[in-house]
């Protein structure tokens, strides 16, 4: 066979591999080897029709499949071997002739990371502040989660709870009903019309209406899209919320073991505190590790990207699956196609795949060890949420080779990203210069 080693970009070699006619000859007789073993031939027993009894029956384009698929590994490794490449991950391939074959291939390489001075980076958390207004924010929120609603004689107003039959139509099908609806009235509302609350202000007990709403040019499902929905109103009742007095009744209600307002406050402002604390710890890890990609010079396989991409829309599909639906509804309801989302991903593929070059050479660089008990302490916490009974159980289905895999380089970045802000915080007097804007 002939190797032409085409070009090399991207951390990506493009070969051309072409066979010879007595390469091609040898696949097709370990094809018709292959095949007349597997199929009846009428009046040949199994495994005994001569080729070109099995060729005329099956077609020729059928033994010239079963030949590549025997051929093409093989040339692939021949070629690797001729030219000295270590692939980095699988290749491209594009047969652009069956016979003889000619296939083209791009070969993903190691990528290059060429580090910054990292050791030089100083910069410290933010200190995680907690206001009064969000301590405030808090407990009100708490307040409308523990309130009642009721009855009320007058007419509907922002923030009450309307009782209703709600009837409408989109042209001539039923758009959306519903009876005995319980809605809280609210500004700018959204289902089942944009803005709906507005045509409700007012109305009072028993009383029914009628109005058209016209939906949105870019409304999510476009069938829909700057048409009117004829609604039907029939209000049976107002309820209005009547929230908790803050006192130590109220904090009582919280918690069995909190019992007065005062505790109540101080158990708020400690997780606000919390919160602000891992908020502080996220932002500046973040701006750590991108002070860090600043100053690297990377060169990657464009295909990791894909691949990256790849992962994202199949874990968000997951997470879209397990709310009851699905990613092309999802999509529609976004008014996106499934390239358009590709797209909006990318920068984050991008900077996924740029960090964890980064990061993993700087684990090199660094010595960072994790060791097979640090894995296995992990597996173990993994149960921890479950009875006592159930956890090794649990420890014995989570405990694969890809999931010991994936815990390994999670907790590998996790002592990279440690490492680094222990050197960033060495010396608090030399500050990181923020990255200019544009």
């Amino acid at each position: 066979m002939k190797v032409t080693k085409e070009k090399v970009e991207n951390c990506q070699v493009f070969l051309t591999v072409e066979m010879e006619p007595a390469e091609m000859e040898e696949g097709m007789e370990h094809a018709y080897q292959t095949l007349v073993q597997r199929v009846e031939i009428p009046g040949f027993r199994k495994g005994k029709a001569p080729r070109a009894v099995v060729e005329r029956t099956l077609g020729r384009g059928r033994l010239l499949e079963e030949a590549i698929d025997h051929i093409l590994p093989q040339a692939y490794e021949q070629a690797l071997k001729e030219h000295a490449i270590e692939p980095y991950a699988q290749p491209e391939l594009e047969i652009t002739q069956a016979e003889p074959l000619i296939f083209r291939v791009v070969v993903p390489l190691t990528p290059s990371v060429t580090l910054g001075d990292y050791h030089s980076l100083r910069m410290s958390p933010e200190t995680a502040e907690v206001k009064d207004e969000n301590i405030e924010a808090v407990l009100q929120e708490l307040r409308h989660q523990h309130a009642t609603w009721e009855p009320v004689e007058r007419p509907l107003d922002y923030n009450d709870l309307a009782v209703m039959d709600i009837d409408s139509h989109l042209e001539d099908r039923p758009y959306y009903r519903k009876l005995g609806a319980q809605i809280q009235i609210t500004r700018d509302m959204v289902t089942p019309a944009p803005n709906f609350g507005d045509y409700l202000i007012g109305m009072k007990k028993g009383e029914e209406k009628e109005f058209d709403i016209t939906l949105p040019d870019d409304y999510p499902l476009k069938s829909a899209a700057g048409k009117p929905v004829h609604f039907k109103i029939k209000l049976h009742e107002i309820k209005e919320e009547k929230l908790p007095e803050l006192n130590d009744e109220f904090a009582a209600r919280i918690s069995t073991e909190i019992k007065t307002l005062d505790a109540l406050r101080e158990e708020v402002v400690k997780n606000l505190r919390a919160h602000a604390e891992e908020n502080a710890r996220i932002a500046f890890e973040e701006k750590l590790i991108n002070a860090v990609i600043d100053q690297c010079r990377v060169e990657y396989p464009p295909m990791l990207v894909e691949m990256e991409l790849d992962r994202l829309i199949d874990e968000q599909a997951r997470r879209i699956e397990r709310s009851g639906q699905n990613l092309e509804y999802y999509l529609q309801s976004l008014n996106k196609t499934m390239d358009q989302y590709r797209e909006e991903l990318r920068p984050i593929a991008v900077r996924n795949i740029v960090a964890s070059l980064v990061l993993s050479r700087i684990a090199a660089e660094e010595k960072v060890q994790v060791t097979e008990a640090d894995v296995d302490t992990a597996m173990n916490n993994m149960g921890s949420g479950f009875a006592e009974d159930r956890r090794e159980e649990v420890r014995k289905l989570v405990d694969t080779p890809q999931n010991r895999q994936s815990i390994f380089h999670s907790l590998r970045v996790r002592k990279t990203i440690e490492r680094l802000k222990e050197i960033a915080q060495s010396n608090g007097e030399v500050k990181v210069k923020e990255k200019e804007e544009g």
